[in-house]
């Protein structure tokens, strides 16, 4: 049976975020959807098939942590890693204990993301490859 590709949302406010993130993570030889808005993914049809989201913290309407507490009320358990660039300890923590997988700085370095995304897929050999 062939192996299922992970399928990643990325959801940033910023086009050049989306862009530069979408083609990491597609490097990876992930599938990748992004998405401007927490309400533009909770919209979409790719919903129920993401294996991890990679969302900005601060965006306008609701926030990538708010988005995180939403899916989880509603029985939707996906990781989360998280990504800012306005790191807060009080929105960390609150991330950190809904189970979110990683809280990065941006910028970000490349392989920093990939290191949580490979934890959050079940997929961290202990290399970091």
């Amino acid at each position: 049976m062939p192996k299922k590709i992970p399928v990643i949302a990325i959801i940033d406010d910023d086009a050049s975020v989306r862009a530069s993130t979408s083609s990491l993570v597609r490097s990876h030889g992930y599938t990748v959807f992004t998405f401007a808005s927490a309400e533009e993914f909770l919209k979409s049809e790719r919903l129920d098939g993401m294996s991890c989201v990679i969302s900005d913290v601060r965006m306008p309407s609701m926030s990538g942590v708010e988005l995180q507490t939403h899916l989880l009320s509603r029985g939707r358990h996906v990781p989360f890693i998280f990504i800012t660039a306005f790191p807060e300890e009080g929105t960390f923590a609150r991330a950190m204990k809904a189970g979110a997988i990683g809280f990065l700085t941006k910028p970000f370095d490349g392989p920093s993301l990939i290191a949580c995304l490979n934890t959050a897929l079940g997929h961290d050999d202990g290399s970091g490859n």
